[in-house]
């Protein structure tokens, strides 16, 4: 949009809704920058009605082992409700870039900062809430075939994933707000100084003091796990529990880019050819973004040593066990395979939406790299080691601060034990190969940026 299509914006109020059409209108931008944010949406509502929906399914039951259902239940909602809001952060964030780009022209053209905060915040809420009824609809098409998922010895049923109607409605409007604060955060350096975004002179800076938090979370996490009985009683335990897990889960967003940018300053000092060097670069530009790529295999990880001792565990007490015991451990490990099943889909989403956002994010550096001759080979290898050498980094380290949450509870031999091991080792396989998918499969959206650079 040139200058001379705008109203003059001096003297005379901002029309929000028309330039908020005019600049969200798939003719004025990638469909793809409306299309993926929306489809993160729908998975992340559809895989939280799900979640939530289990859980209040063992809260409504009264029989002598709902408790142990209940507190185990809890501590899968805790698992997967951080990386699920994660996720919908980053959906608010996709493709923020391009969208600050046009939000900055408007403000050195005279917009307020009140209007370009009101037109961001009016699109991000509006795809947010369209794939969240996306993901209200996949819900309801898939609440049969949860139904067949046995508990307590039979089928649960469609009703028993039901979340009602104001849950429902609830969720949406949870989607929905955290897709218009996720837009507002994301445009104070829009407000602030938008030619510094225009010009791209304003680095993305992580504090050490993620750090410091991050540590001392973890440390009071693993006391409370320690003297877990000195709470008493089930409820509290419950709440310990809950809170101990999706607080570790809750703090690799905190430590996450800290780590991600150190390791791209290792890989800067270290880098010998282009591919590294850009790699390393990209990584230091926008740490954050860096760590997006790679956070839900992250998070993963963490899960699946949990996960993993939790199947040990019931593999150990189900020798011997009565047919009622024997039961009650089929249920347990059914629950901890849905919750690895429900984290590998949050993966997959991520995993595919944040390298396609990437590359229309850098959109500019890669059609300048394609204009001086480098070849897509080139930009391949870049794009493969900015994403796998901090996966392997990140991935290691969260396996190390679930390791950490879960000895107090089961201790080191059953952390190492062969079926946690090998569950632990196929979740990083299954994991690193949707992260290398998502990087075959975005190969197409290269090509098209390369061959239509001039699409915005």
């Amino acid at each position: 949009m040139s200058a001379t299509t705008l109203p003059a914006f001096r003297g005379r109020p901002t029309p929000v809704l028309r330039l908020t059409w005019l600049l969200a209108r798939p003719s004025a931008q990638s469909t793809a920058t409306i299309a993926l944010p929306a489809i993160a949406f729908a998975v992340t509502t559809a895989l939280l009605l799900t979640v939530v929906g289990g859980t209040l399914m063992f809260w409504r039951w009264t029989s002598a082992e709902a408790g142990l259902y209940q507190m185990l239940s809890v501590i899968a909602l805790a698992l997967l409700v951080v990386p699920l809001a994660a996720l919908g952060g980053a959906a608010a964030r996709l493709s923020a870039r391009r969208r600050d780009d046009r939000l900055a022209t408007l403000r050195l053209l005279g917009a307020t900062p009140g209007a370009v905060m009101r037109m961001t915040v009016l699109e991000s809420t509006a795809v947010a809430v369209v794939g969240a009824l996306a993901g209200v609809v996949l819900y309801l098409v898939t609440m049969p075939l949860l139904g067949l998922i046995p508990f307590g010895g039979q089928p649960i049923g469609p009703a028993g994933v039901w979340v009602g109607a104001p849950v429902l409605a609830a969720v949406v409007a949870g989607v929905a707000l955290i897709a218009a604060a996720s837009s507002a955060i994301g445009l104070r350096q829009v407000t602030i100084s938008p030619l510094g975004v225009r010009t791209r002179q304003q680095p993305q800076r992580v504090h050490w003091l993620r750090v410091v938090i991050g540590v001392a979370v973890i440390i009071a996490a693993f006391t409370a796990l320690n003297v877990l009985d000195a709470f008493g009683g089930w409820g509290a335990a419950i709440v310990v529990l809950g809170t101990a897990f999706g607080a570790g889960v809750g703090i690799l967003n905190l430590i996450g880019p800290w780590a991600v940018r150190l390791l791209g300053r290792v890989q800067l000092r270290r880098a010998t050819t282009a591919p590294k060097l850009l790699a390393a670069r990209g990584i230091l530009e926008n740490p954050m973004a860096a760590w997006r790529q790679v956070a839900g295999v992250a998070m993963t990880s963490f899960v699946a040593v949990v996960g993993g001792t939790g199947i040990s565990f019931a593999a150990a007490g189900s020798v011997g066990a009565s047919p009622a015991d024997a039961a009650l451990i089929a249920d347990v490990r059914t629950g901890i395979l849905i919750t690895l099943v429900a984290s590998f889909l949050m993966v997959a989403c991520s995993a595919g939406v944040n390298q396609a956002s990437e590359i229309l994010d850098r959109r500019d550096l890669w059609v300048s790299l394609d204009r001086l001759g480098m070849p897509r080979s080139m930009m391949e290898a870049a794009r493969r080691r900015q994403t796998m050498v901090p996966l392997t980094f990140v991935t290691l380290a969260s396996a190390v601060v679930g390791g950490i949450l879960v000895f107090p509870l089961v201790g080191l031999a059953m952390i190492f034990a062969p079926v946690s091991v090998l569950v632990i080792v196929l979740c990083f396989a299954a994991g690193f190969a949707l992260v290398a998918a998502a990087l075959f499969a975005t190969r197409a959206v290269l090509g098209r940026v390369l061959a239509q650079p001039e699409r915005a």
